[in-house]
């Protein structure tokens, strides 16, 4: 019905990272990766946005 995660496997999944990272290196964990996911979106965002400006100052000379 759920394919290959059903909830039971989602649990046990988290259940083994708890007792390999503990409660305490877990939240760590979570803050970093939150970090890192946001600087990712904001460097995305830049690039896209030199693009544009790249384009529509190619468009102005033409």
């Amino acid at each position: 019905m759920y394919g290959a995660f059903q909830p039971s496997h989602l649990l046990l999944v988290l259940v083994v990272v708890l007792i390999i990272f503990g409660p305490g290196k877990l939240k760590g964990l979570g803050k970093s990766l939150g970090e890192s996911i946001r600087d990712f979106k904001t460097e995305i965002t830049k690039e896209e946005n030199k693009d544009d400006k790249d384009n529509n100052t190619e468009l102005k000379k033409s």
